[in-house]
């Protein structure tokens, strides 16, 4: 449907690599029976949308400041404060309203904690009402050797600024390369109602001892399932409740599941 709520990406800095929705191996980094066999964790792996750095670029924390590297320039860079993406601060005044020249948003930041850089993606996302953007680390994939992302969500219905990530450098004096093919972020859609503070009221935990009969027959489903119970019996359940009627598919006039599945 053409009027359908969009999870849309703007590419302001034309280099970056499009967003895409991960895919159920982490580009053949899960072990194959994994992802043949493990729904949770498949489901999880593809949950978002992959995003790259804009170009290959090199950090290193010295253990007092942090240090870049990027073609088209020589030798490594003090980060003092923030740099803008080579050659694109007079591309994105050519590009933008006149209002916003001189604005455009810098490619690298140094922030206060020690260690601790803030990357763009080149990129601007909105999404539908109602939806914000949890942005973290590739889900199940091995993590950039030296890097710790810290977790954002951000409520990108109403607030369509650059989209970038606060990265962490753990390994003082080795340098971290971000390379340009390799997805180092992961967007994933949220409802702002999977985290309203309501929704945490609503939890509760209940002792053994009263335990419901339904309770224990659940728990007896997957203890002591039946011996004709065949392997991969939970994936192929959890498929065919994704093809039952899902509630956002007025959207889109049709089930989101009933997509082709990386």
């Amino acid at each position: 449907m053409s009027d359908a709520p969009r999870f849309r990406f703007l590419r302001l800095i034309p280099s970056a690599t499009a967003p895409r929705r991960a895919d159920r191996d982490a580009g053949g980094l899960v072990p194959l029976r994994a992802a043949r066999w493990c729904d949770a964790l498949a489901q999880a792996t593809q949950h978002g949308f992959l995003l790259h750095p804009p170009a290959d670029v090199s950090l290193l924390w010295d253990g007092e400041r942090i240090l870049w590297h990027m073609a088209p320039f020589a030798g490594w860079q003090v980060l003092d404060d923030a740099i803008q993406f080579p050659d694109y601060a007079a591309a994105f005044d050519a590009a933008a309203p006149p209002a916003l020249a001189g604005h455009s948003p810098p490619f690298l930041t140094a922030l206060p904690e020690p260690g601790v850089v803030q990357v763009w993606t080149g990129l601007v996302a909105q999404t539908p009402p109602g939806w914000s953007l949890l942005l973290r680390a590739p889900a199940n994939a091995p993590r950039i050797p030296g890097v710790e992302h810290f977790e954002g969500l951000v409520e990108t219905d109403r607030w369509q600024g650059p989209l970038f990530v606060n990265l962490r450098l753990t390994r003082p004096g080795e340098p971290v390369h971000l390379r340009a093919e390799r997805p180092f972020l992961l967007a994933q859609p949220v409802p702002q109602a999977a985290y309203a503070d309501a929704l945490y009221g609503l939890s509760e935990t209940v002792e053994a001892a009263a335990a419901t009969p339904a309770d224990w027959a659940a728990l007896a489903a997957v203890l002591a399932p039946p011996p004709d119970r065949p392997q991969g019996a939970y994936a192929a359940e959890a498929r065919r409740a994704r093809k039952r009627a899902c509630p956002f598919a007025a959207w889109f006039g049709r089930s989101l599941t009933s997509a082709p599945t990386p």
